[in-house]
């Protein structure tokens, strides 16, 4: 795992934009993000039972995996939103970029790589995309069933009940 302040310049989202400001993990930590290294997939099974998730699914974002849809839906993992859920994802092949928003609404990118886990908590604003190379595949899991209900940023999501609860708990 590597985190840093994305650049903000034009160019192909799949690319690094790494500013050259490095993000620590007790600062991702501060934003309620969680990174764990598990090499041992009984490990992640360990960490799912821990915390409640009963079910899983595997996604691969690749153009091979996905065919004709796999620009536009790695451009709508791109838009900016957030769950009412925490969302985990443990990547078993292939690398990708996870963005946060800090507390100065700066976009954080988190590389990661096979065997990285991250939790990020339910209303925290965030957006997905593989690196250059098209391709990662990665464990979600979930507490109840299966779902990935995205909420794009828009004008009033402030007010939306968990993003008001990640507000007061970590950007307060």
């Amino acid at each position: 795992m590597k985190a840093y302040i994305y650049d903000d310049l034009p160019g192909d989202q799949r690319l690094p934009h790494n500013s050259g400001t490095p993000i620590s993990p007790s600062e991702l930590l501060s934003l309620g993000v969680l990174y764990h290294h598990i090499p041992d997939l009984s490990d992640v099974d360990h960490l799912a039972a821990e915390r409640g998730y009963k079910n899983r699914d595997e996604i691969t974002v690749s153009p091979q995996a996905m065919g004709d849809i796999y620009e536009t839906k790695v451009r709508s993992f791109f838009d900016e939103h957030l769950h009412e859920d925490e969302e985990i994802r443990y990547v078993k092949d292939g690398k990708g970029y996870f963005d946060v928003r800090d507390k100065d609404e700066r976009w954080v990118r988190i590389f990661l790589e096979k065997n990285d886990l991250i939790i990020l908590p339910a209303g925290i604003y965030h957006r997905f995309t593989t690196d250059d190379d098209n391709y990662i595949k990665a464990l979600r899991l979930f507490k109840d069933e299966p779902k990935w209900t995205p909420l794009n940023r828009t004008e009033g999501l402030d007010e939306n009940t968990y993003r008001k609860e990640y507000v007061s708990q970590f950007l307060a």
